[in-house]
């Protein structure tokens, strides 16, 4: 009797343990939930830019905040980009604003600092009686169109997304 006992017990064993190596890969196999590229790259924007701040999120543009500037987003995956960077401020920009915006496409486009902030002012400073109020060129890879209205002065820093 103590041979049909012990036959029984066995696949109940086996069975057991099978489920609880079922379980445990399972376990495994779930990754952990992605956070979204854009706010990623906004928050590693705040963590590295003094005084700038994550505002909110509409769509798939975040909006930040900086005393330098009038208006600034970070916006993701459109349709003709990866990522683009959008910056107002006063019609003659100052000494921060260029900083400010040529460190951040910095972080966002993954460019030395020295570039985006030569890109930008090369941009910003073209506008004018000869050129208009309306500048596009590329610098380093990356597109920069420069507007100018009455008041303010913008800057769109984007890249192709086949780059």
């Amino acid at each position: 009797m103590t041979k049909t006992l012990r036959n029984r017990s066995v696949p109940g064993v086996l069975s057991a343990a099978l489920a609880a190596i079922f379980a445990v890969l399972a376990v495994l196999t779930i990754s952990p939930a992605r956070a979204d590229p854009c706010d990623d790259a906004a928050k590693q924007l705040a963590d590295q830019i003094d005084g700038l701040k994550i505002n909110f999120k509409a769509a798939n543009i975040v909006y930040l905040t900086h005393p330098a500037a009038k208006e600034l987003s970070l916006g993701c995956r459109g349709q003709d980009y990866s990522n683009e960077l959008y910056a107002k401020g006063d019609r003659k920009p100052k000494p921060a604003f260029y900083d400010l915006v040529g460190r951040a496409a910095a972080i966002v486009f993954t460019v030395p600092k020295d570039d985006t902030t030569t890109g930008t002012t090369r941009c910003l400073k073209r506008m004018g009686i000869l050129r208009g109020d309306k500048v596009s060129f590329r610098y380093r890879r990356l597109n920069m169109e420069c507007t100018r209205t009455k008041t303010d002065a913008s800057i769109a820093v984007t890249r192709d997304k086949d780059e």
